[in-house]
């Protein structure tokens, strides 16, 4: 009997020995998984435009990483990453970037690509802007009018640079009847401007990915104010440990590829006949545009 209990006292402590081993084992296992998953917040622009739905799943099944999206305004997207809700971000707020890094919530922000922002409104064009140079001459027009502009108001880089047109128009429209925000992205948008017959900014990529359904026309462009540049950046594992540093970079890297850059360049040309982005990688904002 004292035997038999012995025995079954050894395997008991045997079994303990082995899950004691193997529990570390698994728990490394399960943080090596859960670190293939990487937080991509970046903007609506890029998701409407379908650029992501091409390039996602190549970055995938090179690199066994898998990304969840968060398409929001560039602002809420560097918000989430100052409080390390993401670990990269496609974003093309300039000014609000360079203060990210600056401040140290981002590291190595490289230039991926630019398009350019549009005015857009309805055909009759209420406001006489159709084919104004200067952006800032459109807007006082449309304020002039009391037309309708529709504006995104949601801190976002479209948002940001329409900011920035209003005040070198000199104007302030918050709070002016013909002035609505949606507070939404862009794409969502467009609809309102359309179904409102309104003016809006966009980014081309957006408008032509969506124009099939939204019967509104560009009406200003080609102001050298109007660049759209795009940048991605690391979210600092310094400040924020849990970040995935090494996926983060991967994405980058990818982004910055010559393979993804050629991709970049031929999307939306057997659609629109045009690009709706072009690739940057290496080269200087100052040089773009030209």
């Amino acid at each position: 009997m004292k035997h038999t209990t012995k025995i079954k006292l050894t395997v008991f402590m045997t079994i303990a020995v082995f899950l004691a081993f193997c529990a570390p084992n698994a728990d490394a296992a399960g943080k090596k998984l859960k670190q293939k998953n990487i937080i991509l917040a970046t903007t609506t622009s890029t998701q409407d435009s379908g650029l992501l739905d091409v390039l996602i799943p190549i970055f995938e099944k090179k690199t066994g990483y898998f990304v969840k999206t968060i398409a929001v305004g560039s602002g809420q997207a560097m918000a989430m990453g100052q409080k390390g809700e993401a670990d990269v971000m496609l974003v093309h707020s300039p000014d609000a970037e360079k203060k990210f890094v600056e401040e140290g919530y981002g590291i190595n922000r490289w230039l991926i690509m630019h398009n350019d922002f549009i005015i857009i409104g309805p055909v009759d064009d209420l406001a006489k802007i159709k084919g104004v140079k200067a952006s800032a001459d459109a807007l006082k027009k449309i304020a002039s009018a009391s037309a309708l502009f529709v504006s995104r108001g949601d801190n976002s880089g479209t948002h940001a640079k329409e900011k920035a047109l209003w005040k070198q128009a000199e104007i302030t429209p918050a709070g002016q009847k013909w002035y609505q925000e949606t507070g939404l992205g862009m794409g969502q948008t467009l609809n309102v401007a359309s179904e409102k017959k309104g003016y809006t900014l966009a980014d081309r990529g957006t408008y032509l990915a969506l124009k099939k359904n939204i019967p509104l026309e560009i009406l200003v462009e080609g102001d050298a104010i109007l660049l759209n540049i795009y940048h991605v950046m690391e979210v600092n594992s310094k400040m924020w440990p849990k970040v995935n540093a090494a996926g983060a970079k991967a994405f980058a890297d990818f982004m910055v590829s010559k393979d993804t850059q050629e991709i970049i360049r031929t999307f939306g040309v057997d659609k629109f006949g045009s690009p709706l982005f072009f690739p940057d990688a290496g080269k200087k904002v100052e040089d773009l545009g030209k």
